[in-house]
């Protein structure tokens, strides 16, 4: 007799996506050499969402492209997107997948991370809890608007960065560069996207006397005849990166420029960005872009990065010998 049962046992990878960045799910799935799954997903009349996997799904590891973003093109916003991804999970939950992993490039509501005021929500942790109860397993991210939202999680999340590859994106472009931090919190990163660029730093003094509203006072630093290059995560309205360009450029900045890795571009984003100094403005595709966005914007796809961590997730590999340790930037 023996105490356990052993039988051979072929793991299957399934990716899906939903409907807030389908073309980000089908250039991962490009990269995997796989086909994104057959899935319906529709809004009824009464804007209530619904979802069902056209073909069994036991037994695999259920892959689900869905940043919560908005997308004008398949008619879903940030709500619909963060409700679709949790309707299938409970989905794929109950066909009997062996695991669940919720591929959310551009975590929403990252920036409710704390009680700024009193009686206000926490609702990044709302989120991560909501997702822990629908049955989700694990969650693949992008650039956490702070890395210490893994702590609201009881489950594994694997936090990639697009750091690399947009300073990969600015190689080469001068010798004379400096990166500049919009603010005391982005520092850190800064630092680690100038090492890599072997650039200098500096930092902007900034404050917010309202929600979405950024006042910029001082630049810390020496930008002055030099290449800068502002890096933040998240550009929403574009009013402070365009408060941040003005700034550098009236202390002296030969030439600037912007990276971000979620294009957010709600608002007067793009008159924001129209009206700033950036001669290029580069970001990734973990969110659409909306229509009408101006010709100063470069998008480098974060597909390979993104399959190469699915695919070590599947395999059971290291995801963190993808930057070699060194993704904890915040």
């Amino acid at each position: 007799m023996t105490a356990s049962l052993q039988r051979g046992y072929d793991k299957r990878l399934m990716l899906f996506s939903g409907r807030a960045n389908p073309v980000l799910a089908d250039r991962i799935a490009g990269q995997l050499g796989v086909d994104l799954g057959p899935i319906t997903l529709k809004t009824f009349s009464n804007d209530e969402v619904y979802c069902r996997f056209d073909e069994s799904i036991r037994g695999a590891d259920v892959f689900l492209v869905q940043p919560m973003c908005g997308n004008p093109e398949t008619g879903v916003n940030a709500n619909d997107a963060l409700l679709e991804l949790l309707v299938m999970v409970d989905a794929a939950v109950g066909a009997s997948a062996h695991r669940v992993i919720a591929v959310t490039p551009w975590y929403g509501y990252s920036r409710q991370d704390k009680k700024s005021a009193p009686r206000e929500p926490i609702s990044a942790r709302m989120v991560a809890r909501t997702l822990e109860a629908v049955g989700v397993d694990r969650v693949l991210t992008m650039d956490l608007h702070a890395g210490q939202l893994q702590g609201f999680f009881g489950i594994p999340v694997d936090h990639m960065t697009a750091l690399m590859m947009l300073a990969d994106h600015f190689a080469g472009l001068d010798d004379d560069l400096v990166v500049v931090a919009p603010d005391a919190g982005r520092v850190k990163l800064n630092k680690q996207f100038a090492t890599r660029m072997g650039a200098g730093l500096a930092i902007l003094d900034k404050e917010r006397p309202a929600q979405q509203v950024a006042e910029i006072n001082q630049v810390i630093g020496d930008v002055r005849g030099k290449t800068a290059i502002i890096v933040d995560d998240i550009i929403d309205t574009a009013g402070t990166l365009r408060a941040a360009g003005e700034a550098v450029a009236r202390a002296g900045a030969r030439r600037v420029f912007a990276a971000a890795t979620h294009p957010v571009f709600s608002g007067r984003a793009f008159e924001n960005l129209v009206a700033s100094p950036f001669e290029r403005i580069v970001v990734t595709d973990t969110i659409p872009l909306q229509p009408g966005a101006p010709s100063t914007i470069d998008v480098v796809s974060c597909a390979p990065l993104l399959a190469d961590s699915i695919r070590r997730i599947f395999t059971d590999d290291s995801v963190s010998e993808v930057f070699g340790g060194k993704n904890h930037l915040f």
